[in-house]
């Protein structure tokens, strides 16, 4: 890995451990083995060493699992699919759980910052893209306007759902039957 690699994943470590506020650079260099000066050479400052270490965890972690569940749809019709995706949503949101706070502890950050909103903001179209592609994949009848939809209703809810899983684990969420049970009665379709 190159020193770029490394300060994100040294980022990534030590906000696992500590928390976005605890997070300093000093202990991100120190974790990536690099010098200090490395962090405003290859992101111009922390922070956004820190936006790009979390997008790029958390696309990893929830993104990978989301498109691995929407291939397992594969062959199923798009609602059976939806619905046996987002059921199996929890569980990874629970297996990442360390992941998932410290996202949401930088959401706040982000909030504040123009930089970190600007990243986010261009960040989204590369993200709905991989997932229509992998809808597409799963579900050739979809046409690229549809699966591009749903990519943008499945990146929603993870984000709606991956926070209230994290901050009420023993909540009565709706579970994907639910989910599907609302889009179709919503299309004004019985199932």
């Amino acid at each position: 890995m190159g020193n770029r690699e490394d300060l994100l994943a040294g980022a990534r470590k030590v906000i696992v451990e500590r928390g976005v506020a605890k997070a300093t650079a000093r202990d991100i260099a120190s974790a990536a083995g690099v010098s200090l000066a490395a962090i405003g050479y290859h992101f111009g400052s922390k922070d956004q060493l820190i936006t790009e270490a979390l997008s790029d965890a958390l696309g990893t972690a929830i993104g990978d699992n989301m498109e691995a569940k929407i291939r397992e749809g594969s062959g199923s019709a798009p609602l059976a699919a939806f619905a046996a995706m987002w059921n199996g949503m929890p569980a990874v949101f629970t297996e990442y759980r360390d992941s998932m706070l410290a996202s949401m502890e930088n959401l706040v950050r982000v909030a504040r910052s123009t930089e970190s909103q600007e990243f986010f903001a261009q960040s989204l179209p590369g993200a709905y893209r991989d997932m229509a592609d992998a809808l597409r994949q799963a579900h050739p009848q979809l046409n690229e306007e549809q699966a591009e939809a749903i990519a943008e209703l499945y990146f929603v809810l993870v984000q709606g759902l991956g926070v209230l899983q994290t901050i009420a684990p023993e909540a009565n969420l709706p579970d994907g039957d639910r989910l599907a049970q609302a889009v179709t009665a919503l299309a004004g379709v019985e199932i």
